[in-house]
């Protein structure tokens, strides 16, 4: 199986003038709107918006990928840790 697109962070200087773009102007609408983290009902693919800062500056984006292969190898990881806690990045 294809890995499959899940998420569309982007990262944002103006919350609430991005959130009024993504409504008014793309038509999507809304789940969810806080100062942190906003989410839009797109469908299977997530699209939420976050304040830039430092480590992500205002118009980047990140994609989030789910791969049913990679689900396999951390559940194999997982029993081969033997209850021990595994972390994985997000991508």
């Amino acid at each position: 199986m294809a890995p499959k697109l899940s998420y569309v962070i982007e990262f944002v200087a103006e919350m609430d003038r991005a959130v009024k773009f993504y409504q008014d102007v793309v038509g999507l609408p809304l789940k969810f709107q806080s100062p942190e983290w906003s989410e839009f009902a797109t469908g299977e693919t997530m699209l939420a918006l976050h304040p830039a800062d430092g480590g992500h500056i205002a118009g980047t984006v990140q994609l989030g990928f789910y791969s049913r292969r990679r689900q396999q190898v951390l559940q194999r990881d997982e029993r081969k840790q033997r209850g021990r806690c595994v972390v994985s990045s997000a991508s």
